[in-house]
């Protein structure tokens, strides 16, 4: 049930919600330090707002940044993020939707909504709040009877199981999930130059600004009025005139909301005194409300970074100064084994990982414009749910992502629709993609020889945060659109979890996962002709006797004996492995000569194949060997694929064996050749319904069940959706 029809329900009962998904209790609180047995547990009761204030207010007059003042639970970076929005109403009613009120309505339930990866999500708590001694635990605001900010609180523990949580935390965080925006940290040691210019820049265009002053021993008031390791709120820029000298200034506020800057350009500072009256009148408020004014030259000495988060498409705000943005998103995961191949360029494994095209569409318009800015986030396995998991233990992944420059000597512009034929490596020693990589539709996965020769534009930090981000400065050709390749990884190769990577930028851009289309070369479904040595073809007779069909276990047998005289390693076949072979190329539970005789090719092919990317002879191959093996043998299959073959397929140790090898590359003829006689001639692309897919041979038997092409589908008779299964070369 949706806010609306709770509230209506409750109202016609006559009772007040109480919500069942976030209890109002321990679990609620926290798990260690504000856990059950926890001193700072002690004593705490949870009250309805009207039960401990009079004449309470859900908004008193308007939401501004002063409005909040920190409570006990350590999580001033959440204030420092909620002040912020306050400055710019449109971005404050997405998330705290107006019509909600303690009289009017009023039936103890209150909604807000918060963005997570990719959608807006409404939060309904009630109005049982944490009470310790007569006071509000959580935040409050500075006109007591004022509720809002300690209901936006709960919604934002709710959403991420407690309130402890919350204790330590990004600013940018709360920035994103406010907003949907994309944030970037700025290390000032670093990005000093041109800070100012930016920061204006962001202010102008409705971004979120905050500043964090590090600390390595927790947090401690400094004699200068700061407190280290606390969160602040860029607020506002301006730059005064005072003699000669521009001076550059910052508004900041601590959501402690009591603690002010007492340097040059506080409140009682007299440097104020020699600005024009209206200057003054305009910018200094007097007022001990943890706001204040400070230079550029005193903000660099005690600020280590800035976070900003900028606003994307998504963000209901319909006229922003400076221009629109562009925005894709795309959802992901790195799966141990599979596509988690490490965060270093140069390992053998580093090609598996999700790979995306960024196309650069608006070449520059003057040389003296600045180029191209493209804020980039990739959210890795914190991103997803991992803040909920911190009561187990866990922490943030180490993710991050690289971007690589395309050369324009592949001619990208010339060509449409045409697949991946090979690598070409230009005379630099640069790699140059063949046009059919950047065809219109699904490009096709980059692998690890091109990877390598592929120039770096710029990289992400990697880092243990949920959100990573980099303003990657890019810049389109001059006539031609510029191509760049996104690699998002996690930092190790074992590492396995959900992401989310989002490509923002000031000018059109195109952006797409690079994927394969699920195909299959001619000459992997044709027969090969292998003549039957004397020796096997005497010992079929022998083992199948007037029956003259081999069965599962006879088969296992001939193989075992006869079948691997050639092998460069012992090979065996399982029961169960021979038992889905003949399902495949006999008569579902016995194969004749004729037909052992089409297997014997293929598994000579196969053993082939698979001695070449069993690279340490060791009789098996990893996950990343299995992916180049089938490509070799003539299958080209997409991510989703590749990955449910992967998972079937593999063993505890993620490695597969021949006989593994040999079952998945017979389920994959199977499927070809069922789809293929669905084609008139030619290539094509198969779309079957589900009765037919179920038609294909091994399908719901003890072999691998596999959808055709990887696709989704419904029930019954309704087409299935997808890209389909294209085979490649004509009938055989």
């Amino acid at each position: 049930m949706n806010y609306k029809a709770i509230r209506a329900a409750c109202l016609d009962e006559g009772i007040l919600f109480r919500d069942p998904y976030f209890p109002a209790g321990p679990d609620a609180l926290g798990y260690d330090q504000l856990g059950p047995d926890s001193e700072k547990a002690k004593g705490v009761e949870w009250k309805r707002s009207h039960e401990f204030c009079a004449e309470l207010q859900f908004i008193c007059e308007d939401m501004s940044r002063t409005d909040m003042c920190q409570g006990s639970l350590g999580n001033c970076w959440f204030l420092a993020a909620a002040a912020s929005i306050t400055l710019y109403p449109r971005l404050l009613s997405q998330v705290v939707p107006p019509g909600q009120s303690f009289q009017d309505g009023y039936a103890g339930v209150f909604h807000f909504q918060l963005w997570q990866f990719g959608c807006w999500v409404d939060v309904m708590v009630d109005d049982r709040l944490p009470v310790r001694e007569g006071k509000l635990m959580s935040v409050r605001s500075d006109q007591r009877k004022e509720f809002w900010a300690p209901l936006l609180e709960k919604a934002y523990a709710k959403l991420h199981g407690s309130y402890e949580v919350m204790r330590g935390g990004h600013v940018n965080e709360a920035f994103v999930d406010f907003t949907g925006g994309v944030g970037e940290v700025l290390y000032l040691r670093q990005d000093t130059l041109g800070l100012f210019s930016t920061l204006c820049h962001a202010l102008a265009k409705e971004s979120l600004v905050g500043a964090t002053a590090l600390s390595d021993r927790g947090k401690y008031r400094t004699e200068d009025g700061l407190v280290k390791g606390h969160a602040y709120s860029v607020t506002g820029t301006h730059k005064v005139s005072l003699g000669f000298t521009n001076v550059r200034l910052l508004r900041l506020r601590s959501p402690r909301g009591r603690v002010e800057w007492p340097g040059a350009w506080s409140d009682s500072c007299p440097r104020w005194d020699a600005l024009p009256a209206e200057w003054r009148d305009a910018l200094l408020v007097k007022k001990e409300d943890g706001e204040f004014w400070m230079e550029l030259q005193d903000f660099l000495c005690h600020f280590a970074t800035v976070q900003v988060c900028s606003l994307s498409p998504e963000v209901p705000v319909p006229s922003l100064a400076g221009g629109g943005r562009n925005i894709h998103t795309f959802q992901g995961r790195w799966v141990r084994g599979f596509n988690s191949g490490g965060g270093q360029p140069g390992a053998e494994t580093f090609w598996t990982h999700p790979q995306f095209r960024l196309t650069l569409l608006e070449p520059d318009e003057e040389e003296e414009e600045e180029e191209e800015e493209g804020p980039w986030e990739g959210w890795g396995a914190a991103g997803r749910n991992w803040q909920r998991l911190r009561a187990q233990g866990l922490t943030y992944l180490t993710v991050g992502f690289h971007v690589f420059q395309i050369p324009e000597e592949g001619g990208v512009e010339d060509a449409v629709g045409r697949r991946l034929g090979g690598v070409n490596l230009d005379g630099g020693g640069h790699a140059a993609l063949p046009p059919s990589c950047w065809a219109c539709g699904t490009p096709c996965a980059v692998g690890r020889a091109l990877l390598r020769g592929l120039p770096r534009a710029d990289r992400s930090p990697f880092c243990a945060r949920r959100d990573v981000s980099r303003c990657c400065r890019l810049r389109p050709a001059c006539v031609r659109p510029g191509h760049y390749l996104v690699v998002a990884s996690a930092a190790r190769a074992s590492d396995e979890a959900d992401f989310t990577l989002r490509v923002f930028s000031e000018r059109r851009h195109a952006a797409v996962e690079i994927d394969d289309v699920i195909s299959a070369d001619l000459r992997a479904l044709m027969v090969p002709y292998i003549p039957l040595e004397l020796e096997m073809e005497q010992l079929f007779h022998e083992l199948t006797g007037e029956e003259e069909e081999l069965n599962a276990p006879q088969l296992q047998t001939l193989l075992s004996i006869g079948a691997w005289a050639h092998a460069r390693t012992p090979r065996e076949i399982g029961l169960r492995t021979c038992e889905q072979l003949l399902q495949r190329f006999g008569h579902g539970r016995s194969l004749d000569l004729y037909h052992f005789q089409q297997l014997w090719g293929h598994l000579l092919e196969w053993q082939a194949t698979f001695d070449k990317f069993d690279e340490d002879a060791s009789g098996t191959m990893n996950s990343y060997e299995l992916r180049l093996a089938l490509n070799a043998a003539g299958f080209h299959l997409n991510n989703q694929l590749t990955q449910a073959l992967t998972s079937r397929y593999q063993d505890s140790r993620l490695r597969v064996d021949f006989g593994h090898f040999a079952s998945c590359t017979a389920q994959l003829i199977s499927i070809f050749r069922h789809c293929s006689q669905h084609l008139d001639g030619g290539e094509g692309v198969v779309c079957l319904t589900h009765r037919q897919a179920r038609a294909v041979p091994g399908q719901g038997t003890s072999g691998f069940g596999l959808d055709v092409g990887g696709l989704e589908g419904t029930s019954g008779e309704k087409k299935w959706t997808g890209e389909g299964v294209v085979v490649r070369g004509g009938p055989f």
